[in-house]
């Protein structure tokens, strides 16, 4: 992408509101919830996965995992979280009961009933986990994506910055944004990175994304040692779960992984070398040679 279509991409942020007008541009559908209205996705036949994504990008980032699912003989539900992608800015805080709440209202609204498999990267993992605390006979499987929500995560000082009242807001609000935007594609090394900056634009172009999107680093990413008492609640259910991370991760590093197996011990764990945060957009192939074989123990 050339610097000049990048800078035509920024100058748009925050400058919309997501209004139905708006909304009828997109792809995909939207569904009225209690907890926000919410872009959402469903095709296939077969048995249902569901997915959720991580922090800033949308559910575009399970594209070529959710190609693979549906070729593969299964149905997949994937939906934004809210704050970001085409989901409602709804106000308040952005923890994980916020976004427990989506999904149980997800669920309830177009899963018919059925129990699934339920699919996480990233900021979403600590969601799954909470999510299959309360109700563990709705989740046939579990399947991570280089997990966030361990406690001996080290976060980046901008982090902590963003974290303190009144700094971090001016930071979001003067530099958020274009900050995550140029970052977004630093591990990507494999695919056309141009289809992938243009959707997580449409996101950043709708006002409120800045608001949410700090108060989930606030409230979810940094808070780990509440995360990590969901993945341990979560493994007492004895859900089978699957988890996949590449070692080369910088945004949650590999290190982690040590964390996620004491506290996971029974989990199915594979590491890919030399991979990024994003592999499953970036590498999807890497990723479904141990998802598919998973589901279909």
């Amino acid at each position: 992408m050339t610097d000049e279509r990048k800078q035509q991409l920024i100058s748009d942020f925050n400058k919309f509101n997501l209004t139905d007008a708006e909304r009828a541009k997109t792809e995909g559908s939207y569904i009225s919830l209690p907890s926000g209205n919410t872009h959402y996705e469903i095709r296939g036949e077969g048995e249902l996965c569901v997915l959720v994504h991580g922090y800033a990008v949308g559910y575009f980032i399970y594209d070529n995992i959710a190609d693979g699912l549906v070729k593969n003989g299964y149905k997949v539900l994937r939906y934004d979280l809210l704050g970001r992608g085409l989901s409602e800015r709804v106000k308040g805080k952005y923890d994980i009961e916020l976004f427990v709440k989506q999904l149980e209202d997800v669920i309830e609204a177009l899963a018919g009933g059925e129990s699934f498999n339920l699919f996480a990267t990233s900021m979403g993992a600590p969601v799954a986990n909470a999510y299959c605390a309360k109700h563990p006979e709705k989740v046939k499987k579990l399947i991570f994506y280089a997990p966030a929500g361990m406690d001996t995560f080290k976060p980046p000082f901008y982090m902590y910055l963003s974290a303190c009242p009144l700094i971090g807001d001016f930071i979001f609000a003067n530099w958020g944004e274009k900050v995550l935007f140029k970052n977004v594609t630093r591990e990507m090394k494999h695919v056309d990175i141009d289809p992938y900056l243009e959707k997580l634009a449409e996101s950043f172009r709708y006002k409120g994304f800045s608001r949410c999107t700090l108060s989930s680093l606030r409230h979810t990413i940094l808070k780990t040692k509440k995360s990590t008492a969901f993945f341990a609640e979560a493994a007492k259910k004895n859900i089978p779960t699957l988890c996949v991370w590449g070692n080369a991760d910088i945004t949650m590093p590999f290190y982690m992984a040590e964390r996620f197996r004491e506290i996971v011990p029974d989990a199915e764990f594979h590491e890919l070398d030399g991979s990024g945060h994003v592999f499953i957009y970036d590498e999807a192939d890497k990723a479904m040679q141990w998802t598919l074989p998973f589901l279909k123990k």
